[in-house]
C-alpha cells in the first residue's frame, strides 16, 4: 500500500542527489585529499569562520546537509526494503530512517543557528 507522503519523500530524494551530487564531491577533495595532502595551504579557523557566518551560508549548509539526510534514508530504507527483502517490517523501517534524518535535520539546524 502506497503511502500518502511518499511522493514528498520521493522529491526529498530528488533534490538531496542532486545538490549531494554538484556539492559534495567539491567539499570531499579538499578537505579529504587537498589539505591533508599538502596540495592546499589548510584555512585558519578565522577563515573558515568567516564563511560560516553570513546567514545566506549557514542557510546553504543547512540545506546540503538535510538534503544529503534524507537522500540517504530513502535510499537506505529501499535497500532495506527491496535488497534485502524486508518488505514485512515497512512501517519501522521508515520510521527508523526517516525519523533519523529527520532528528539530525533538527540538530544541524541548531548547531548552525546557534553559530
Amino acid at each position: 500500500m502506497k503511502s500518502r507522503f511518499e511522493p514528498f519523500w520521493w522529491s526529498l530524494f530528488g533534490a538531496g542527489g542532486a545538490i549531494s551530487a554538484l556539492f559534495l564531491p567539491v567539499l570531499l577533495f579538499f578537505f579529504g585529499l587537498a589539505i591533508p595532502l599538502g596540495w592546499v595551504a589548510p584555512p585558519s579557523y578565522e577563515a573558515l569562520s568567516g564563511l560560516v557566518e553570513p546567514v545566506i551560508s549557514r542557510l546553504l549548509l543547512f540545506a546540503l546537509i538535510s538534503l544529503s539526510l534524507f537522500h540517504w534514508a530513502h535510499r537506505f530504507r529501499f535497500t532495506l526494503h527491496e535488497g534485502l527483502q524486508l518488505q514485512h517490517w515497512h512501517r519501522l523501517i521508515a520510521f527508523l530512517c526517516y525519523g533519523s534524518a529527520v532528528v539530525l535535520t533538527l540538530l544541524a539546524a541548531y548547531f548552525l543557528g546557534s553559530y
